[in-house]
């Protein structure tokens, strides 16, 4: 996703008001303190500076940032009506078997449980069975090593819908 030109969608994007520039960023991410964090530094001259700053910003979240975070996500198998950002992440679950759907229903119950919130992966380009496979392979790690994956598959997420905003004629 490198850039040298500043995209018609981030010159947009730099000029809207700040009430404007938020709802678009909370459209990206559901953390008030990450949306907060990238208005403060705009104007971005690339899309580069954008995902940098997305990137600095989710590594600072504390503990209750990422869970605001965490809390715009539907689980995996489950997007929300009417939002097309999920529906379009998770479509590697539009083919999967009622069998996968309800194997990842389970799977998502007991992470849900053991981390007290949302398996979070950066579905996109995943199949249905890949995600299940990480889903469990991850239903093993310490809560510790789960939150450092879980802020790197935001960053992920974070970055793909930044590419969009920015991106947009």
């Amino acid at each position: 996703m490198t850039s040298t030109a500043t995209p018609p969608g981030l010159a947009r994007f730099n000029a809207l008001e700040e009430p404007a520039a938020l709802a678009a960023l909370h459209e990206a991410c559901a953390s008030t303190a990450w949306a907060r964090r990238l208005l403060a530094d705009r104007p971005y001259a690339t899309a580069d500076d954008l995902y940098a700053a997305s990137d600095a910003a989710v590594s600072g979240l504390s503990a209750a940032d990422l869970q605001e975070a965490m809390a715009g996500h539907p689980p995996i198998g489950r997007p929300r009506p009417g939002d097309p950002a999920s529906q379009r992440e998770q479509s590697g679950m539009t083919a999967a078997t009622d069998r996968l759907k309800a194997e990842m229903l389970e799977l998502n119950l007991a992470y849900q449980e053991r981390f007290g919130h949302v398996f979070l992966i950066c579905a996109t380009g995943r199949t249905g069975e890949q995600m299940r496979d990480a889903l469990t392979a991850r239903l093993g790690n310490t809560p510790e090593r789960e939150r450092g994956i879980v802020r790197t598959e935001l960053g992920k997420i974070n970055r793909i819908r930044l590419a969009r905003l920015v991106d947009e004629d």
